[in-house]
């Protein structure tokens, strides 16, 4: 608990003296000295540079050596692993995509495997540099026992991923829902740092709406927490992936808004091209907007009447549209939340999803309860 509480106080405000961490963490001297000698020993934080002023030669600063060790990230999507090797911060050292030729967890397995020896390859790093690999995948997931219990999108259920996984690359292997993932690379190194209670919604090929309460992701009783997406929005709409009609997701994920607005067009069109036909003036892209972040605007405030966030963090390809789409959601949020609304704020990094199935083997530095989330080969 003491190494976990010199840790986060570095990762959130940066280097500090052992004076300067025994006054904000009110442990004593020789605590700190004994949990900052035996993390220097480890090679986990190093000491930098005293400077020199008019008082004489200053303590000597500790920080996180975030170079030190390394994490690869898995983003499952159909059809692809999305992949990225990372240092402790979850800066990203080297990407890339690796084409999943159907959706059978062995074949998943066998891709992330492959992903993770191009990784080191391109990064010309050593396998003994990984401490973890973390894998963010949708679905409902059992984290102890590292086991997807079900994903309507992939079809998978009782799935013992990170075993599977850990057995192929002999390395300790996280896994967890993507948007939980996301959540948490928000709150170690993202936009919520700085906050307590953060919502992360996803609006992507689902909608998802992660929760970190007092620093910690909330998964509550079977993994099953945030989805968001599948709370009804008219019982007589269209088939969900989950199986059911009308879920929130089966009319306003990124893909359904841009189906709407395609309609009969010949061509083929993306995401991009809604866009510019909204900054365009293109009336019916711009009204199929407002309406979808309305409608999403409207049941994330059922969320945070109930959760009170600091900060709700937007991710997935739906952030795209900018402000035709952030915009009215903030409103209806604001029209329908009973206290002032949280800030809505887009994250714009392309490979937080990635990033953020990092941060689930980054985390058991920061904190010591994350030791029974892992699948050991």
């Amino acid at each position: 608990m003491n190494r976990r509480l010199v840790l986060n106080l570095l990762r959130r405000n940066g280097p500090r003296s052992r004076a300067e961490i025994v006054v904000a963490t009110g442990l004593s001297p020789a605590t700190v000295t004994f949990v900052v000698g035996d993390l220097i020993e480890e090679t986990v934080l190093l000491e930098g540079l005293a400077s020199t002023g008019s008082t004489g030669r200053r303590p000597i600063p500790v920080e996180i050596n975030y170079a030190g060790r390394l994490v690869v990230g898995l983003q499952y999507r159909v059809g692809e692993v999305r992949a990225v090797l990372t240092d402790l911060s979850t800066k990203a050292l080297a990407t890339l995509s690796v084409p999943v030729g159907d959706v059978s967890p062995e074949a998943y397995v066998e891709a992330s495997a492959l992903a993770a020896e191009d990784l080191l390859r391109h990064a010309k790093r050593e396998r003994r540099s990984i401490i973890g690999i973390g894998v963010a995948t949708p679905g409902t997931i059992d984290i102890a026992g590292g086991i997807c219990r079900v994903s309507h999108r992939f079809g998978w259920r009782d799935v013992a991923l990170a075993a599977m996984l850990a057995e192929r690359v002999h390395a300790p292997v996280w896994i967890d829902d993507d948007t939980n993932a996301f959540a948490l690379a928000q709150q170690l190194f993202g936009l919520g740092r700085q906050h307590r209670t953060v919502g992360a919604l996803a609006v992507g090929v689902g909608i998802s709406c992660a929760v970190v309460v007092d620093g910690v992701v909330h998964h509550g009783a079977i993994g099953g927490a945030g989805k968001l997406g599948h709370c009804t929005h008219d019982p007589n709409g269209p088939k969900c992936e989950c199986g059911r009609r009308g879920c929130l997701q089966a009319f306003y994920s990124e893909p359904a808004i841009v189906d709407r607005w395609r309609g009969r067009r010949p061509r083929t069109v993306t995401r991009f091209d809604m866009l510019q036909a909204a900054d365009a003036g293109d009336e019916h892209a711009v009204s199929v907007l407002r309406e979808a972040g309305e409608n999403i605007g409207r049941h994330l405030a059922v969320f945070c009447n109930i959760v009170d966030p600091e900060i709700v963090v937007v991710g997935g390809e739906a952030v795209t549209f900018g402000d035709h789409f952030l915009d009215p959601m903030r409103a209806a949020l604001a029209q329908h939340t009973l206290s002032p609304p949280p800030p809505v704020m887009p994250d714009w990094q392309g490979d937080s999803w990635e990033r953020g199935a990092a941060a689930l083997a980054t985390q058991k530095l920061f904190d010591f309860e994350a030791a029974s989330g892992h699948i050991r080969a």
